[in-house]
């Protein structure tokens, strides 16, 4: 009953708020809540700020299988991560269904750090595509293929005015 519930709420709002507390992360320690995100994509919305304690918390998107990582003290990878601070944001378009989690970092710091967490999912998905930008070495490259096109134009036809002008 419980679950046909859950599924009706999910039908019926596409955003849909996971997380509104605030947690005590320990010093030199991490915590993390699970995002479910099996069945279909939706977009990560999770926003922190420090209530006590140290300003260099940081908040991670990582997948299942780092969270495992990260549980052994191995080298992991993140989806995306806020630079530490006392406060932050992470949006993410998630679109690979898998599991997910939300990792609330205080490993920096000497001191444990009360966390103010809410993290939605939107499942109702973002209109118009995804904006992203070239790296600076790409962007350069065509700046510099723009710009020797243009010159090419311009020396062709200046070539061919004075062409017809000298007749």
């Amino acid at each position: 009953m419980t679950a046909l519930a859950c599924l009706l709420l999910l039908a019926v709002s596409p955003r849909v708020e996971l997380v509104d507390e605030v947690f005590q992360i320990p010093a030199n320690e991490w915590r993390y809540v699970e995002l479910g995100l099996r069945q279909r994509p939706a977009f990560v919305d999770a926003d922190y700020e420090v209530r006590s304690g140290p300003p260099e918390v940081r908040l991670a998107l990582v997948r299942e299988a780092e969270l495992e990582r990260m549980r052994r003290d191995r080298a992991h990878g993140v989806i995306a991560a806020t630079r530490p601070g006392s406060s932050g944001n992470i949006r993410y378009a998630v679109r690979r269904p898998d599991e997910y989690a939300i990792v609330v970092d205080n490993r920096d710091s000497g001191e444990a750090a009360g966390v103010h967490l809410r993290i939605w999912l939107d499942f109702g998905g973002r209109g118009g595509p995804e904006v992203t930008t070239l790296p600076p070495r790409r962007q350069f490259v065509v700046i510099l293929v723009s710009f020797a096109v243009f010159f090419a134009i311009v020396t062709w036809s200046a070539n061919r005015l004075l062409g017809v002008i000298r007749r």
